[in-house]
C-alpha cells in the first residue's frame, strides 16, 4: 500500500515537473518579445490540403532577419525551423476549411510560402499576420521581398 502511494506521487510530482517545465521554456522564449502564436505546416503539396492533417502549433519569435519557430510541445531550447526573411516569398492568403478549422486556432489566417524552394503553410491571427507582412515589407534596401 505504501508502494503505491509512493509510485502515485513520484507520477504526480513527475508531471507537475513537466509542466512547470513546459511553461518555464516558453516563458524563457518570450522573454526577448518579438513572439507570436504561429502554427506551421511544412512541405505542404501544390494541390490544398484541407484534412488539417501535418499542422503543428508553435510560437514563432522574430531574430533580426530570421523568425525562429519553435513547437509548444517540445523541451527542445532551439528552434525547429529557421526562415531568413529574404528567402521567404508570400504565395497566398487564405482562410482555414474543412478540417483545418479543428486543427487550428479560432481566428486564423492561413498563409501560403514557399522558403528555400520548400512549400509551407503559416497560421496566425489577424494581428500577427499584419505583423508579419509590415515586418517582411521592412528588408533592408537591396534584398528581395516576394508578397503577393
Amino acid at each position: 500500500m505504501v508502494l503505491a502511494l509512493l509510485v502515485c506521487a513520484l507520477v504526480v510530482v513527475l508531471v507537475a515537473v513537466g509542466l512547470f517545465v513546459f511553461g518555464l521554456r516558453r516563458r524563457l522564449i518570450q522573454r526577448s518579445g518579438g513572439t507570436f502564436d504561429c502554427s506551421l505546416r511544412w512541405n505542404v503539396p501544390e494541390e490544398p490540403d484541407l484534412s488539417g492533417k501535418g499542422w503543428v502549433y508553435g510560437v514563432a519569435r522574430y531574430n533580426g532577419d530570421r523568425i525562429n519557430w519553435f513547437r509548444v510541445f517540445s523541451y527542445a531550447p532551439r528552434p525547429r525551423r529557421t526562415l531568413e526573411r529574404s528567402s521567404i516569398e508570400v504565395l497566398a492568403r487564405r482562410a482555414p476549411e474543412g478540417e483545418e478549422e479543428l486543427a487550428l486556432l479560432s481566428d486564423a489566417v492561413i498563409l501560403g510560402c514557399a522558403h528555400r524552394g520548400v512549400r509551407l503553410e503559416l497560421a496566425m491571427s489577424d494581428d500577427a499576420l499584419t505583423g508579419f507582412l509590415a515586418w517582411l515589407e521592412a528588408a533592408p534596401p537591396g534584398q528581395r521581398v516576394n508578397v503577393a
